[in-house]
This record gives structure tokens, sequence and C-alpha cells, in this order.
């Protein structure tokens, strides 16, 4: 699915869904050694979760991916956004804005009763979106094992 065109900055690019123009390889090897919120990321693991979301990529005219989202959702009540990122030669362009607004806009996406993610680096641009800290946030819980990515002696699987 082609979402669309969108002035990001000085680059036009395409926010698009269509898998087919991803570089999973690229994105993959960002997230594992570069996103500090997965580093290690296993690439068994890295294609379940593409297998099991919604991704937004922004392409520019020469097919290149210049940024990345990713949608885990019921599509009916609830999505977590995550995974987003521009490509650093890419920073600054507006794209992520760009990125941001098509992933909001996206039909299977309107609707939904809560919308959330987690950033400890970009709580600025997604308040422009309308994100807010969780209202009660003691109602909030998780499980969270940061070393899920490691082996038994420690280093990333």
């Amino acid at each position: 699915m082609n979402d669309g065109k969108s002035k990001g900055g000085a680059a036009e690019i395409v926010i698009s869904t269509d898998m087919s123009r991803f570089e999973l390889d690229r994105i993959h090897r960002f997230l594992q050694h570069e996103a500090y919120w997965c580093r290690g990321l296993p690439r068994d693991v890295f294609d379940r979760s593409i297998a099991h979301s919604l991704c937004f990529g922004a392409f520019l005219a020469s097919g290149e991916q210049a940024a990345f989202a990713r949608i885990i959702s019921d599509r009916a009540t609830f999505a977590h956004l995550c995974d987003v990122f521009v490509f650093p030669h890419w920073r600054g362009q507006g794209i992520s804005k760009a990125l941001i607004e098509t992933v909001l806009a996206h039909p299977q996406l309107k609707g939904l009763r809560r919308f959330t993610l987690s950033t400890s680096d970009a709580s600025e641009l997604y308040a422009r979106y309308g994100f807010r800290p969780p209202a009660r946030p003691d109602r909030l819980m998780e499980i969270a094992n940061p070393r899920a990515y490691l082996d038994e002696e420690g280093a990333t699987a």
C-alpha cells in the first residue's frame, strides 16, 4: 500500500506500508546496533516483530529508505507506536514529522481508544501530535526484561 507523498523538509518522500520496499537488513542493523531501546535485537525476533506489525517506511524518490516506524495493534481499540527512527543522513529534514502524521492518519488506526508509545528522547515531537504522559500512571504495569536479547553469559544472542 502506498500511503502518499509528503514533503520532508528538502527531500520529497513517499510514506508506504508496502513491505516489498523495506530495506529489512538495514533496518535490523540499525535497531540491533544503534537503537538504545533494543540494542542486540536478534534477527529472528526482528523478523517475528515485523511479521506481526503494521510497518511504515519513508522512501526517497531514489527508493532509498530514510525512516521507519512500527505499530503493534489490534486495529480496533489499541495501538503502540515503536521502533521509530530516521537514518542519520536524513535527520533534520522533517521526515519524522511526515512519518508520524501518516501513521496517525492511517485508516486502520483511526478511532482507537488508546494509542501509546515509549520514548526517552523525543517527547517534544510526540507531544505535537497529542501524546501525553499517562493521566493515571498508577494504572499502568509492565513486565520488563532488559536482558532479553542477551545469552546466559551476558553477550548478545
